[in-house]
């Protein structure tokens, strides 16, 4: 079986954050965390009532009670996946691609990632066939996969599991004895949320599920970390929390009193934050289809995105053009496009797909204005394709891809 290893221009341990808002920080939480800002007393390791209750609450809004001993709270997704990880033991099975952070906690702990290739039709979850037939393989070769990580509104992809798919992958998970670990980060930023059903598997396997949560998805900036993890309501659920909490109490990774208070506030979901976040989705969606249209007419191959601040593009059709410029690889790629549009544009390589091919995941936080006083102006504005700041960036990232298109053109050979 092929296993995760380094590869290429030397080892890739750590992945790219996620997708940047772009946005300046709601003001309502900025005075939330500045109030608790000179609290001296420190929350529990897990998380303290008023942080634990806002996410309850959260869940129960979306279909997923949670009881008051079944969650958890840590600072960031990375430390709870690391937790998590540890305390179920064995191998790994992860779609590929799959976001940039999962695969490193594995390696951290010695364990063995198997990587599985995903549906035509989105990604963020294997295929169901390729699953069974990869965890039959790695059990003859005497491997142990326990843990089964996908995320039903992707990073990377940007794509939503259409629900057929998670019942046929909740099924296969099922009958081989997996227990599935739920990335929800993205899906309370759904780019139409009245076309798009997602469902998730822990609404199918209440039993064999935990959900993670990163509120830098939706709700708090990236330098606030904060996640919070839902566990099965049964014996197993409770043994698999306490061990996580063991670990997180070993790591001493606590989250931030301050920050603790704006998770909460932001999870309680007030007027404020719900008006701010379905305005950024809109935003982002807007932008997202526009960058979809502009590298798509170029060549490239992209799925249409359905949540997030991201799209994964496939330059395989301009690798020619690429070649022209020393571009061989998905670590060449990242290099000569992060200068040539002058935003992060970390390669596929980052998140388990093949070094060979030319992927990349680009964001349109980076589209949004280079000011706080531009970024406001996109989120207010009806037409925020049309203000000269947004134009202009979403113009430069046609022509760069367009530049791309020209040379392949150039290239081909006379018909």
């Amino acid at each position: 079986m092929r296993r995760t290893a380094p590869e290429g221009h030397g080892p890739v341990r750590y992945g790219p954050p996620l997708p940047d808002q772009g946005l300046p920080v709601l003001p309502e939480l900025r005075s939330v965390l500045a109030a608790a800002a000179d609290r001296s007393d420190t929350d529990l390791f897990g998380g303290g009532p008023a942080l634990l209750d806002a996410a309850r609450g959260y869940w129960t809004r979306r279909g997923l009670p949670a009881a008051p001993d079944r969650v958890v709270a840590a600072p960031g997704a990375p430390a709870l996946l690391l937790a998590l990880t540890g305390a179920l033991g064995g191998d790994v099975l992860a779609p590929r691609p799959c976001a940039a952070w999962w695969a490193p906690q594995a390696r951290l702990l010695g364990r063995t990632v198997f990587h599985v290739a995903t549906p035509a039709e989105c990604g963020g979850v294997p295929d169901p066939y390729a699953l069974l037939e990869t965890v039959r393989r790695v059990r003859a070769e005497g491997g142990d996969p326990r843990l089964l990580l996908l995320s039903v509104a992707d990073d990377p992809t940007a794509t939503v599991a259409p629900p057929e798919v998670v019942h046929e992958i909740v099924e296969v998970a099922a009958g081989e004895g997996l227990h599935i670990v739920s990335d929800e980060t993205w899906r309370d930023t759904l780019h139409r949320p009245h076309d798009t059903v997602l469902l998730s598997p822990a609404e199918m396997l209440p039993d064999d599920v935990t959900v993670l949560t990163d509120l830098a998805g939706a709700f708090l900036p990236q330098g606030w970390p904060a996640a919070v993890a839902r566990f099965p309501d049964n014996d197993a659920g409770a043994l698999l929390r306490s061990r996580v909490l063991d670990v997180l109490t070993v790591l001493g990774a606590r989250v931030a009193e301050p920050v603790a208070a704006a998770a909460a506030y932001a999870l309680g979901e007030p007027t404020a934050v719900t008006e701010r976040l379905t305005a950024a989705v809109r935003l982002h969606a807007r932008v997202a289809d526009a960058a979809q249209r502009a590298v798509g007419a170029a060549g490239a191959v992209v799925r249409p995105p359905q949540a997030g601040r991201h799209l994964y593009v496939d330059l395989g059709p301009l690798r020619s053009a690429l070649g022209a410029h020393g571009v061989g690889d998905a670590q060449d790629l990242e290099d000569y496009l992060s200068a040539r549009l002058g935003m992060p544009a970390p390669g596929g390589h980052r998140f388990g797909d093949d070094l060979a091919a030319l992927r990349v995941r680009l964001g349109t936080g980076a589209l949004l204005g280079s000011t706080d006083e531009e970024r406001e102006e996109s989120l207010a504005s009806p037409s925020p394709l049309e203000l000269p700041h947004v134009h202009g960036a979403l113009t430069r990232l046609g022509s760069a891809f367009g530049d791309l298109h020209d040379d392949a053109q150039r290239r081909e050979s006379p018909r």
